[in-house]
């Protein structure tokens, strides 16, 4: 495990010692965790992925690489159309084949794919069974080399008590943890935690963040709060404003394109 993955996991089983312990991890919360992470850029074009990435990008089971329906659209352009555009893998044709191709990513440790399998056992797809305590084991596994995705999912578990006994303290530190390194969801997590607490200070510090790296939810979190006299109109005009710089960032002209094609 590299020393960063051993810092995320380490976190969530961490408790801040005390009012001073907790004042201090606010402080490194608002402190950090401002940039998006560097996976969440398209291993082809290098350019951040628009939010929700899930709308607008597309995991390859071969490489577990996300790449931009940009650079999708681009090598299909070029004839590839059966063929993974990065590591050049011809395309899984069943659940069958894309378990497998799954499988063994997660037999060399890659964090994303045991993410992924986990989810998969979550849903019940690819042919498997729901099986929620696979999954959540699958999750704490990718959370120990340092996947924000799992950290988000098993904090969702934990705070829920999904499938397992609830622990809201652990699901937050899940959360926090990730957040401090860039994850946008994980962020908006703990903005609604704040703001369902009456903590409407800390709320909209962490609706803020969010907001300026791209989520629409967090924006849309802002300006309800902004009509509740919740927020200022200043933060609320902030908020929009790196919200749009954020968008703006992931935007290319074979984005665009694919976008109108409904790719």
């Amino acid at each position: 495990m590299s020393n960063g993955a051993a810092a995320v996991a380490d976190s969530a089983n961490s408790e801040p010692a005390g009012l001073g312990g907790a004042q201090n991890l606010q402080q490194q919360l608002m402190a950090s965790g401002h940039e998006r992470p560097e996976e969440e850029t398209c291993p082809i074009c290098f350019d951040l992925i628009e939010l929700p990435m899930v709308n607008h990008s597309t995991i390859k089971v071969c490489c577990m690489k996300r790449v931009c329906d940009g650079c999708i659209l681009a090598a299909r352009l070029r004839g590839m159309n059966d063929r993974c555009p990065f590591c050049r893998t011809p395309h899984p044709d069943d659940d069958a084949s894309i378990l497998a191709m799954v499988q063994k990513r997660v037999s060399k440790g890659d964090s994303r794919a045991i993410a992924y399998l986990g989810d998969s056992y979550y849903y019940g797809s690819l042919g498997l069974k729901k099986d929620l305590p696979r999954a959540i084991e699958l999750w704490t596994e990718a959370v120990e080399l340092g996947s924000l995705e799992a950290h988000h999912q098993l904090g969702v578990v934990y705070c829920n008590g999904i499938g397992i006994e609830k622990d809201q303290p652990r699901g937050i530190r899940l959360w926090q943890k990730a957040a401090k390194n860039g994850d946008v969801v994980s962020r908006h997590e703990l903005g609604i935690v704040e703001y369902n607490n009456e903590n409407d200070e800390l709320a909209v510090q962490h609706f803020m963040i969010s907001a300026k790296m791209g989520d629409q939810k967090s924006l849309n979190d802002i300006k309800d709060m902004f009509k509740e006299g919740l927020a200022t109109k200043a933060q609320y005009a902030e908020a929009l404003l790196g919200y749009r710089d954020a968008v703006e960032e992931t935007k290319s002209r074979q984005r665009e394109v694919a976008k109108r094609l409904g790719l």
